[in-house]
């Protein structure tokens, strides 16, 4: 079997894993843990996911990291990505409005975690993701990303970012919140 197909086929597996945990279990901090888990077995495969499958924007130009999407159901469900960066990128504090999953594949990525307070957000701790690690998010759970360096990691979502509409994130500068548009620059990576 050749590479492409082996992690087709690993992909394929984890991802088939992770709606059987769904049902099996709904969505609760202990059921994304469990997912978490399946995620990160499928990101110790470095040998089927290198930085060079899913090279990351090229220097000089204005995107800093972009996703590969790897696996989403017809119905948009499980949707699988894998996130590519060159560093020197990062977001504000945001929620998603469904259930999500960051694991490291290689690299490392900063995730600090909010609450609302104020009319704005109250940092209340962080983590960092990278080979072997990963963190959960609930739908209304707010985070903030920040790369350094060059990473790849994946990203899994209950429904796919081209979905999500109302995802919310904190103008930290004009103290206000806003709507981050839906995804549209994904690049379609499914064999």
């Amino acid at each position: 079997m050749d590479r492409a197909q082996e992690r087709k086929q690993a992909i394929q597996a984890a991802v088939a894993d992770i709606r059987e945990i769904e049902e099996r279990e709904n969505v609760s901090l202990e059921s994304l843990g469990h997912i978490k888990a399946r995620l990160i077995r499928l990101a110790a495969r470095t040998d089927l996911f290198d930085r060079a499958d899913y090279p990351a924007p090229a220097p000089g130009g204005k995107l800093r990291s972009c996703l590969y999407r790897l696996s989403e159901d017809a119905d948009h469900r499980f949707a699988l990505y894998a996130n590519a960066s060159l560093g020197g990128y990062g977001t504000p504090a945001h929620n998603h409005t469904t259930w999500a999953v960051i694991v490291g594949v290689t690299g490392e990525e900063l995730n600090k975690f909010y609450d609302r307070a104020g009319g704005g957000v109250k940092e209340k701790g962080s983590a960092v993701v990278r080979q072997g690690t990963g963190v959960t998010f609930l739908p209304m759970d707010l985070h903030s990303i920040h790369i350094e360096a060059p990473l790849l990691n994946f990203h899994m979502y209950g429904l796919g970012l081209e979905q999500l509409h109302q995802r919310e994130f904190y103008k930290e500068k004009e103290g206000r919140w806003d709507v981050f548009p839906a995804h549209s620059d994904i690049r379609e990576a499914r064999t």
